[in-house]
């Protein structure tokens, strides 16, 4: 089974040319598709000069996570690795995840194990991701991942319709976690599936509301009543002391109608 990755990015020329150096000097030598999310600085024009291997599509606008579905229909690879512009993965780690989706047929997701920065510090998720693997999957099973350090079933990611667009970026990994699970695929963890983390330093403006208001639409969509409506109470009392959580209520209550039409528990 053959493995591209995808990257989406915005206006990160230099760490993303750095990401590339590391991932086309990859032994597997995988196919990679840069989704440039309407950058102004020169990301574009850029990375072919740099790296004519690598496929590049151009969006005159940010499409945030919708970004990567694109990229992903590009590929035309049995699996999907998905890197950011300022991580990667390590020499062999492909070739390893080509194998797990091989030899396990309801394997829908691989989550690595991810090293954050120049100590290579374990990331915090990896470590709650740790446990004993059954017999039917290559390690323990999850319920959600990391988007820079996952592998997804080209079959699986298409079945589930891949990222929330509407979502734009932050947190959209859990909704598609549920989804493929509802689906009946696995997802899990292999400790010896490695990717490399240093994060770019630059602002996220809009982030943590957004994170907070996709969180609440993903319970909308897909979780029992009672839980929607315990985590819709939290949002609304949180929102009495903090801006971030009003913001975050007022987005997802435009949001609401969609939500309930596209609920599926």
């Amino acid at each position: 089974m053959d493995v591209g990755v995808v990257i989406a990015s915005h206006n990160r020329r230099d760490s993303l040319l750095h990401t590339l150096a590391k991932l086309t000097a990859l032994p597997e030598r995988p196919p990679i598709v840069v989704v440039d999310n309407g950058s102004d600085d020169g990301t574009a024009e850029a990375v072919p000069a740099a790296f004519p291997s690598v496929t590049v599509l151009s969006l005159e606008k940010n499409r945030g996570v919708g970004a990567r579905n694109l990229g992903a229909a590009r590929l035309r690879t049995a699996a999907i690795a998905f890197s950011d512009d300022d991580s990667w993965w390590e020499p062999g780690a492909l070739a390893l995840a080509a194998d797990r989706f091989r030899r396990f047929p309801r394997l829908g997701l691989l989550a690595a194990q991810i090293l954050v920065g120049q100590g290579r510090r374990l990331d915090p998720s990896t470590a709650l991701m740790r446990g004993l693997a059954p017999p039917d999957l290559p390690g323990p099973p999850v319920e959600g991942f990391v988007a820079c350090g996952a592998v997804v079933r080209r079959s699986a990611f298409e079945a589930a319709g891949g990222f929330c667009e509407r979502f734009f970026i932050g947190g959209e990994e859990a909704l598609l976690s549920l989804e493929l699970r509802r689906l009946g695929w696995d997802l899990a963890y292999d400790h010896a599936l490695l990717a490399v983390h240093e994060p770019h330093g630059g602002a996220r403006p809009g982030r943590n509301w957004r994170i907070r208001r996709n969180d609440l639409w993903t319970s909308w969509l897909r979780r029992p009543f009672d839980v929607a409506a315990g985590d819709t109470g939290r949002l609304l009392r949180e929102a009495l002391r903090s801006p971030t959580s009003r913001r975050a209520l007022g987005t997802a209550l435009l949001g609401l109608p969609w939500a309930l039409s596209h609920r599926r528990v």
